[in-house]
């Protein structure tokens, strides 16, 4: 496995400085012979990619959208309308590579990016297909995305228990995706910036090896956002690794002058990313 580390970044709120830190990776698994899935994770956008599609379909269609995406973040300009383009650039860059060949060829994508209205600053988290976005709170595990999919279709109407969903044969049929068709507009869902919350973004290839309980475990055993990554990671392949795994951790750590600044912090400047 690759190794990860810590990244932060502090962020000026109400007269507040939070610091914000997060790491992720990425991970072919045991049973797949290449790797589909795509992740960036830069202040202040934070999304997943698990792409599909026969031949390397899956893989065009992730890291199309992964770069459009990081164009956004290089503009200085992230917010839903700048988003929302680079997907519709993302969706053309699909149709037009010369290796994609197959018609369903096509990506998830989630996340969560931090969006500014005057003086409120906030999350705002994005979903489109079956990757997911979860939230601990109050040592509380939220789902915050709902998928896009069969099974969450009849969850939904009430005609399937989410037991029962674990095992069913649609369970890997998304209804939404970025490259299948005509670009939908992501979910998105606003959430307060609050001290103490973490984040964790990640393809099903974690959410198919972990449940939600063990996704709580290891956030709860490992305070550094690096350390909770690789810990997940390592469970997931123990359990399986059916899929590809990629999973970011995000934290909102408390006021950034109480923080413990690691080496080459600079606490004085809130837009200095450091690396731990």
């Amino acid at each position: 496995m690759a190794e990860t580390t810590t990244k932060t970044h502090e962020v000026a709120v109400g007269g507040r400085r939070l610091r914000l830190s997060w790491a992720g990776t990425t991970d072919v698994g045991h049973r797949r012979e290449t790797n589909q899935d795509d992740f960036y994770a830069e202040y202040p956008l934070f999304i997943v990619a698990d792409g599909m599609g026969g031949h390397a379909g899956g893989e065009i269609a992730s890291r199309s959208t992964v770069k459009r995406l990081e164009a956004v973040v290089a503009s200085g300009v992230v917010e839903r309308r700048s988003i929302e383009g680079a997907l519709e650039l993302a969706v053309g860059d699909i149709a037009s590579h010369p290796e994609t060949t197959d018609e369903g060829t096509g990506t998830t994508l989630t996340g969560i990016f931090l969006e500014s209205d005057g003086d409120d600053v906030h999350w705002v988290s994005m979903n489109i297909g079956d990757s997911r976005v979860y939230l601990l709170r109050d040592d509380r595990l939220l789902q915050v995305t709902t998928d896009h999919s069969v099974v969450q279709e009849l969850i939904t109407a009430g005609k399937l228990s989410p037991e029962e969903a674990e095992g069913h044969p649609y369970s890997n049929v998304i209804t939404r995706a970025v490259g299948a068709s005509e670009l939908t507009a992501p979910d998105y869902v606003t959430l307060d910036l609050r001290a103490g919350d973490r984040f964790v973004i990640c393809s099903d290839g974690l959410t198919k090896e972990l449940t939600d309980y063990g996704i709580q475990h290891f956030l709860r055993e490992h305070a550094d956002p690096a350390e909770a990554v690789q810990a997940m990671l390592s469970a997931a392949l123990e359990n399986g690794g059916r899929d590809n795994v990629t999973l970011i951790v995000v934290q909102v750590d408390g006021d950034a002058d109480d923080a413990a600044a690691g080496p080459g912090d600079d606490s004085s400047s809130p837009s200095t990313d450091t690396e731990e």
